[in-house]
């Protein structure tokens, strides 16, 4: 998924963890879990940005959730 400058993405080769979502763009990059939506880490963003990409990660939350579950059953 695509959301201005923002790439969200699934690794479907990691180790079992709950629901999260990556984001990258220019010299950044997060992963928010799901479940709730909260921050897990970031890098190269300032406190606006990951706000701003917190409320994007919200506002697709069911659609993301969805994404999940067709990648890893759960």
């Amino acid at each position: 998924m695509r959301a201005g400058p923002y790439r969200f993405f699934i690794w479907s080769h990691e180790p079992p963890e709950p629901a999260h979502i990556h984001v990258e763009s220019g010299d950044g990059h997060a992963k928010f879990w799901l479940d709730p939506v909260s921050l897990a880490e970031a890098e190269g963003y300032n406190p606006r940005e990951v706000a701003r990409i917190r409320r994007i990660v919200v506002a697709n939350r069911s659609e993301l959730r969805e994404r999940w579950r067709d990648i890893f059953g759960h």
